[in-house]
């Protein structure tokens, strides 16, 4: 069947090369999504939907605040990361998410992407200004972000880390002066990018790093687990508060 890949634009920079020589159509949607969970099933449905041919269907998210949850793959396959959210596809694998989240839970991280979105509380902070006095913006962005205690910028590469790195650092002043936060640098890993565009396609049952949604089955928040009766981590991810 042919491949598509359906995947966050905060993805598309480290998908692409791996996309254009697998020669891979694809579509990313846009960052805003993540702001409203809610919204994400029926956006991605829509454009799952729209796919005419019977497809196997790459999708570039991972439970991402439940935004997942209750796709229906319709006539399609769709192979998921079984990830909480976009870090751990940044990082590169569970296990180095994890180790991030147990060395402190309340990180928020910065990515190439959530900068050229304007994603990150500075810029949240200067929207809120404009809606509102001073005093309730303060309070809606204290609220959003006061149980965070690390800043966390990852880049895929040393080049990228130098070339987000002054934009991360005015970002991190402003949340250090205002709740405490330190700032940290990680560089992450490409590996699960690259196997999720390049090998997951041939997977013919669920593994530990990837989903798969035969036809006419669903995504649900427990396939995500990775024992009986856990949950999802708590996300620390790089945007809204628990996402």
């Amino acid at each position: 069947m042919p491949l598509v890949i359906l995947a966050c634009r905060v993805l598309e920079s480290l998908m692409e090369p791996y996309r254009r020589e697998a020669g891979i159509s694809a579509l990313f949607m846009e960052y805003g999504l993540h702001r409203t969970p809610e919204l994400m099933a029926a956006a991605l449905q829509g454009a799952i939907d729209r796919l005419t041919e019977p497809s196997v269907v790459i999708l570039g998210y991972g439970l991402c605040g439940n935004g997942v949850v209750g796709l229906q793959a319709r006539q399609h396959t769709l192979i998921v990361p079984r990830a909480d959210d976009c870090i751990t596809l940044l990082l590169g694998s569970y296990e180095r998410y994890m180790q991030e989240f147990s060395a402190e839970p309340g990180t928020y991280y910065l990515t190439k992407g959530w900068l050229a979105c304007g994603s990150h509380p500075l810029s949240e902070y200067q929207q809120l200004l404009e809606k509102y006095d001073q005093a309730t913006a303060d309070w809606i962005l204290d609220e959003q972000y006061r149980n965070y205690r690390r800043l966390v910028l990852i880049a895929s590469s040393q080049a990228e880390l130098v070339a987000c790195r002054a934009q991360a650092l005015e970002i991190a002043e402003f949340c250090a002066a205002r709740w405490g936060f330190r700032f940290e640098e990680r560089i992450g890993s490409t590996d699960l990018v690259k196997r999720l565009v390049t090998k997951a396609h041939e997977l013919r049952e669920s593994t530990d790093d990837f989903l798969l949604i035969p036809p006419g089955g669903e995504i649900k928040q427990e396939m995500f687990w990775r024992a009986p009766g856990e949950r999802p981590a708590a996300s620390s991810g790089p945007k809204h508060p628990n996402l």
